[in-house]
């Protein structure tokens, strides 16, 4: 197989891109400097796409592996034939290579190898092939006292094992019968005691295999090792009794009443076990699969939300009886100031407690509050908007996601970040820091722990830890950081950097004071100049001299970038000053490939060139809009009535549809029928988290604390 060719076929992509991209990636080259740096190699293809194929590249590469395994085992045994070792060679999945081996995998003790070790192989191709005596006649031929086969009844059935397990292990028929099962198989689940959980719906369920979702599969799973629900495929068994049938005899047949039982024996007994298990698990790894692409669906939008610069910002952590901590960080996330304050009950120390937040407002400028969603929340919401309606202190504020707060606080990170302050106090740090920079903060935490997946705690956790990490590592590297204020967790994101580089990037800061250049990163301990090639464009040096050391231009094409202002009449000052904004112009009179090539770089690198001279140090989150911030106004679920319109920010995208924060604690969720008047294949076509929308109220159910939304009624 030439895996370049079909990843091309697959993924729709030319060979020779392909092949450069395998070759980049053998080399040791990051994804994200690949999209990056190298797009004349790619014809530009995003990370994702990368990342993309690089998996299946892995997949296929361990594939022809096992088929080398297979042939290499079949051999060993003798009995490896042409036909079959193109047959192997032929394959296209992994299931394909394992039931052609099937038959020659090594096999525990069972009735059919029994009756091998008897003799009574010949037997069962005596009654395969049919003759004019009676079966019983035939059988009693290998009758024998010595070989534990006192009767002919015993020797025809030892036969009829045999050829049982023959049909399950047949390649053929075993994907014929996979197709059965797909096509026509129903999953049923049962549960006499979940009703009253959240397996409700699945209480008495059955569907069609083939429109099964992934989020009920995996919800399905879930119950069923909760021991809540019973499971079971069922399946058109005449069908599948007469496919084996056919496999092994044609009628009229003199043994068509044996080899018939025989073939609902190899379905009861052997094939239907057999392939609902394997069903089951390709089940269970689409809907992971699926599940993994929504988590880091999810995730993306989350880390790329746009930053909250330049303002001095509160974080309000809420609670109940150990009362609402508080922190105040400047507009670099340096902490000012802690407080605690107890204004929900069981104090209700309202007044003092409003002394004591205007007290720290007013003291350090704050402009933005982070208020955590967590317990409490309903009514330290009620006090913050109370607190700037009576300060009347300009103060705009947004109910922040705590996920994974309490995990980064109690962290060792954490520890080391805040040594003086207890978990509550860091978590506040932490809430007000996600507002200012939700990518600096999050990517501290644990991925699976943010909160905008569904079921991940069920997922192979090193396949989603993978998947995450390259959505993480994408964004940061998308963004940017600053060389001299970035922290280990967040340089380790960066492509060529490891954890160790990064302690000691931050040991050389501390040693050395800060970074006038990019080149002074090769003075870093086991920084080397491969490491170098990956990272030293996602760094930016604001107090470097040389410009270029502030944009996402790599320095190996600084040459290029200076000749490109040479030739269109200006200077590196022009650059600093933010005076190129007829650069395109002049781009365009010279011609981009008449500047590529006197440049010696590609079209895209240079159109990538011009974009970074013209916003030196840009923040592609800039370009996004601005989180929905609150003022004083505020709602609860008693005040929703069907028919009305509000306004929300998607926090969370699944399979069903997606849920939608408009200021009432509770997310509604737009049921994936509501999203558009389109039809729509799944949600994240339509809505990302982060999205601010308009929606309808179709229901609300207090008691339950749920909110019907329609996206299909308002105009976006």
């Amino acid at each position: 197989m030439n895996i370049a060719v079909k990843l091309a076929q697959e993924l729709n992509l030319h060979t020779d891109h392909v092949e450069n991209v395998i070759s980049l990636l053998d080399e040791g080259n990051t994804v994200p400097f690949i999209a990056r740096y190298r797009k004349e190699m790619h014809g530009t293809m995003d990370d994702q796409v990368i990342r993309q194929l690089a998996d299946r590249l892995a997949y296929l590469r361990g594939l022809e592996k096992r088929k080398e395994e297979v042939i290499h085992a079949i051999d060993e045994q003798g009995k490896l034939t042409p036909a079959l070792k193109a047959s192997i060679e032929k394959a296209e999945a992994l299931t394909e290579v394992e039931d052609l081996y099937l038959p020659y995998r090594p096999k525990r003790k069972t009735r059919a190898s029994v009756a091998r070790e008897k003799g009574l192989e010949a037997l069962a191709q005596q009654l395969r092939q049919g003759s004019n005596q009676p079966a019983e006649r035939l059988a009693q031929a290998f009758v024998s006292a010595d070989k534990d086969l006192p009767t002919a009844q015993d020797a025809l059935q030892g036969a009829l094992d045999i050829l049982a397990e023959d049909c399950s292990v047949d390649a053929p028929l075993r994907a014929h019968l996979r197709a059965l099962l797909r096509s026509t198989g129903e999953l049923t689940a049962l549960g006499k005691d979940a009703q009253d959980t959240v397996y409700a719906q699945y209480a008495d369920f059955h569907s069609p295999i083939r429109r099964l979702q992934s989020h009920q599969i995996l919800a399905l799973n879930r119950g069923e090792r909760e021991k809540i629900l019973k499971i079971d495929i069922i399946c058109d068994e005449d069908a599948a009794v007469q496919l084996i049938s056919r496999s092994v005899f044609r009628k009229p047949h003199p043994y068509e009443t044996e080899l018939a039982s025989m073939a609902s024996d190899a379905w009861k007994r052997l094939l239907f076990p057999s392939l609902s298990r394997e069903l089951r698990k390709e089940l269970t790894d689409d809907a992971n699969e699926q599940a993994i692409s929504t988590f880091a669906l999810n995730l993306r939008p989350l880390l790329m939300q746009p930053p909250m610069k330049n303002n001095v910002t509160l974080g309000f952590d809420p609670a109940y009886r150990t009362g609402c901590k508080l922190a105040v960080v400047d507009e670099t996330g340096a902490v000012l100031d802690t407080a605690v304050i107890y204004p929900t009950p069981p104090h209700s120390k309202t007044e003092e407690s409003m002394q004591k937040l205007e007290a720290l407002c007013r003291k350090h400028h704050v402009t933005r509050a982070a208020l955590g969603n967590g317990t409490a929340s309903r009514e330290s919401e009620q006090f913050l908007t109370d607190f700037i309606r009576k300060t009347g202190l300009p103060i705009s504020y947004m109910v922040v996601s705590e996920a994974g707060a309490s995990v980064y606080s109690a962290s060792k990170l954490g520890a080391q970040e805040f040594p003086d302050y207890d978990v509550s106090l860091r978590s506040a740090v932490s809430i007000a820091r996600r507002l200012q920079d939700p990518l600096a903060e999050l990517v501290k935490i644990d991925p699976k722990a943010i909160g905008v997946g569904q079921y991940q705690h069920d997922m192979p956790q090193a396949r989603l830890s993978q998947a995450l990490d390259g959505v993480v590592e994408d964004c940061v590297n998308a963004v940017g950081i600053d060389l001299n204020t970035a922290s280990p967790s967040l340089l380790e994101h960066i492509a060529g950097i490891t954890p160790v580089i990064a302690k000691n990037i931050t040991a050389y800061r501390q040693e050395n004071g800060a970074f006038s250049s990019r080149k002074q990163l090769l003075k870093v301990s086991k920084l080397g100049p491969k490491a170098f090639e990956q990272c030293a464009g996602f760094l930016r040096v604001a107090e470097s001299d040389e410009v270029l050391d502030h944009t996402a231009v790599h320095p190996e094409s600084y040459p290029a970038a200076k000749m490109l202002l040479q030739l269109c009449g200006y200077t590196e000052a022009d650059v600093k000053d933010h005076q190129l904004s007829d650069l395109n112009k002049r781009m365009k009179t010279i011609g981009k490939s008449e500047l590529a090539k006197r440049c010696g770089i590609g079209i895209p690198t240079l159109t990538d060139i011009a974009e970074e001279l013209q916003k030196p140090g840009r923040d592609p989150r800039d370009e996004l809009p601005a989180p929905l911030l609150r003022s004083a106004d505020i709602m609860t679920l008693d005040h929703l009535k069907p028919g009305m319109e509000v306004v929300g920010t998607v926090r969370n995208v699944c399979d069903f549809g997606a849920f939608v924060d408009i200021g009432v604690h509770e997310d509604g969720l737009v049921h994936i029928s509501q999203l558009s008047n389109k039809f729509v294949k799944h949600p994240s076509d339509v809505v990302r988290v982060g999205d601010i929308v308009k929606a309808v109220v179709l229901s609300v159910d207090v008691n339950k604390k749920r909110i019907g939304l329609s996206m299909k009624q308002v105009k976006q």
